[in-house]
């Protein structure tokens, strides 16, 4: 028997190494192993920040393995902006500040990409400020209340 939301589950516009091959070209790595690490823990991060709608329709664009990460993580409720997203990814990882925005810059404007320009603006929305720079985009709500 099929599960009812994997069959309206749509392909996603990329395979996962086509995911891992994006991302090492974004964040100029040597090989996709170390893009899949990246992937990994920028997808996580990202699990843990986002809910409702926008997961499950961001899931939805990314292949199954990036999918997995990203819905296997518990919604955490304290409330981080982008640069305690990347301060969060830095600590948990146990690499400095400028390798988790690295990676994160990389990864996200893959995502960014995958999502389309609608479902960012949602997925935007519903994160605290400072994260549009961290899908590569411009921040035009910096310092507008929400």
């Amino acid at each position: 028997m099929y599960d009812q939301a994997e069959l309206r589950r749509p392909a996603p516009a990329m395979t996962y190494e086509q995911l891992l091959e994006e991302v090492r070209h974004e964040g100029a790595y040597p090989d996709t192993a170390r893009a899949a690490e990246a992937v990994h823990r920028v997808l996580a991060g990202l699990g843990r920040r986002l809910t409702g709608d926008e997961r499950v329709d961001l899931a939805a664009r990314l292949p199954t393995e990036a999918a997995l990460v990203l819905t296997a993580q518990v919604p955490a409720f304290d409330e981080l902006t982008g640069w305690g997203f990347v301060k969060d990814l830095a600590s948990r990882a146990g690499t400095s500040q400028a390798v988790a925005r690295w990676e994160t810059g990389a990864v996200l404007a893959v995502v960014a990409r995958l999502a389309g320009p609608d479902l960012l603006a949602r997925v935007l929305r519903s994160l605290p400020s400072g994260y549009a720079l961290l899908f590569g985009q411009a921040d035009l709500t910096s310092g507008l209340s929400r």
